[in-house]
């Protein structure tokens, strides 16, 4: 099974952004210990603080990847274009938020990839993104 994990704009900085509400791991320590537990799957990962680039990205990938999981970040709350990139492309795409965005600013609540997402997992850290892939697995969509 081939995955692609998008993250958006500043997912590059976990580890030392914020630790309260993301954690004190990086995501390429947190990338190795996902690819080690899931070895059959072949898990790319592109992360990106330009909107188009997350755009670009999902048109790539949209027709030849088995599974994405997308973190927009702070996009998935502002972006229509993304929203519309995930709605445009055959391959599923499981949103994920590393934090309970609803325990947090109103802005959050709502998500313009979510409608078009084949499911959405929010607040478990970064367990989040090895329950997405556990459910593109089990559902091979």
């Amino acid at each position: 099974m081939k995955i692609i994990i998008i993250n958006g704009p500043n997912l590059n900085l976990l580890g030392t952004r914020e630790p309260d509400v993301y954690g004190d791991i990086s995501f390429s320590d947190f990338l190795s210990t996902v690819r080690s537990q899931f070895p059959h799957c072949e898990i790319d990962y592109f992360q990106t603080n330009i909107e188009g680039e997350i755009i670009d990205k999902l048109q790539q990938c949209g027709f030849s990847y088995d599974g994405i999981i997308l973190n927009a970040a702070a996009y998935s709350h502002t972006s229509v274009g993304i929203g519309h990139a995930v709605k445009a492309i055959k391959t599923p795409v499981v949103e994920v938020h590393i934090s309970n965005v609803y325990n947090r600013e109103s802005f959050r609540h709502h998500s313009f990839i979510s409608p078009n997402a084949a499911g959405i997992i929010i607040g478990f850290g970064l367990e989040g993104y090895n329950l997405a892939i556990e459910y593109l697995i089990k559902h091979d969509l």
